[in-house]
């Protein structure tokens, strides 16, 4: 048995946490279903299983099914797919949609009962509400059962921490239903869980294409292959994502460490398929507030989405070149008050109602770069 194991697709999703780049992420969504189908086929895949998530949620327009619909058809042979608590099977949802009807391949599982596949019995798991302390799996008993035993679940394995059990799935499931593998969606990033004996068949696929920044091991599916009822599983990871997510988080010291930042944002490789969070923090030099603005002008000319958070980047309030550079008298003292506010923990002159360190600082820099450009 050979089959392709996804989910937590989440077409339809806003991505308003991106500005304008959302429609590019949520077109990257689409590319990346019809690459997974695509190497679905090259790689000789008998059957697709999607865990639930397929959807951002219930209120996706209808054009966005059938696209999906479409894609999963093209696929050529049987995809099983279930609701997850993104999209839970309930009155007025997605999967009410006639396109689902219409495909000869494609099956939305909505009853957690045995699904005959091929070389096997596939064990779904769908979910019907958003929210649930209920273990999906729980009605499995597929010991007794011929051939290769699949499940199909959407949920939280329990080694996972949270405030509040969300579709809890006991880190055991697999050993303890009878199952050979037990495919999962929810978490966006790929997860291969080693039971007792460092066997693999419980995983997370993660989701195709990633959805926003700190998903690890995401933008993959899973290739599965498994000679028969009780063997081994072969898994093999597939990258599916085109965007680049990318986290930098940098300490400024000393004169010259944003030039080394700004050569790390130039040598991002396609910086136009590149999404970029950027955090400075630590101690700017008079000198460099240009370097500063040159860095921000990168984030929004080069890169699909920028986004700049300076907050934590302090004049240094022993630094007197920030108050040399003034005018003499009341705008000197104006920056001066501003250097002493910029200091976390000193507050003298005490801060005015309202005001932080972090506007302080904000402040200083654009007061010292306007006082720079001004004619003398």
């Amino acid at each position: 048995m050979k089959f392709l194991h996804t989910a937590d697709w989440q077409i339809g999703m806003k991505a308003a946490h991106v500005g304008k780049a959302g429609p590019a992420v949520r077109d990257a969504r689409f590319e990346a279903a019809r690459k997974l189908v695509d190497e679905g086929k090259r790689r000789g895949a008998e059957f697709i299983l999607v865990a639930g998530d397929t959807f951002e949620d219930n209120g996706v327009d209808r054009v966005s099914v059938r696209k999906v619909v479409d894609i999963l058809a093209s696929f050529g042979a049987p995809v099983y797919v279930i609701p997850g608590n993104h999209d839970p099977w309930v009155p007025g949802s997605v999967w009410e949609h006639p396109a689902w009807k219409e495909s000869d391949h494609v099956r939305v599982l909505l009853e957690p009962s045995p699904v005959a596949i091929p070389g096997g019995v596939l064990y779904p798991c769908p979910v019907t509400e958003k929210h649930s302390t209920r273990d999906p799996t729980a009605w499995i008993r597929a010991d007794g059962d011929k051939g290769i035993r699949i499940g199909l679940a959407h949920g939280t394995v329990e080694t996972i921490h949270r405030d509040e059990p969300e579709y809890p799935i006991p880190a055991d499931a697999a050993r303890r239903t009878g199952l050979d593998y037990l495919a999962l969606g929810h978490w966006h990033s790929t997860v291969l869980y080693e039971d007792s004996s460092r066997t693999v068949r419980m995983a997370y696929s993660g989701t195709p294409e990633p959805t926003g920044f700190g998903e690890r091991a995401s933008g993959r599916c899973l290739l599965v292959e498994i000679a028969g009822p009780g063997e081994v599983p072969r898994i093999v990871e597939i990258q599916t994502g085109s965007l680049a997510w990318i986290e930098m988080s940098e300490e400024i010291r000393e004169p010259g460490d944003l030039a080394r930042v700004r050569s790390r944002l130039e040598a991002v490789e396609d910086p136009g398929r590149a999404l970029v969070s950027l955090v400075l923090r630590g101690v700017l030099d008079p000198e460099e507030p240009r370097e500063l603005e040159v860095i921000r002008e990168i984030l929004e000319a080069r890169f699909l989405y920028g986004l700049l958070q300076d907050e934590a980047l302090y004049p240094a309030p022993t630094d007197e070149r920030w108050i040399d550079a003034m005018p003499a008298g009341y705008l000197r003292e104006a920056a001066r008050r501003l250097l002493a506010w910029s200091a976390p923990g000193r507050h003298e002159p005490p801060l005015p109602q309202g005001f932080s360190p972090e506007a302080a600082a904000r402040a200083l820099r654009i007061f010292y770069s306007l006082s720079r450009e001004a004619p003398r």
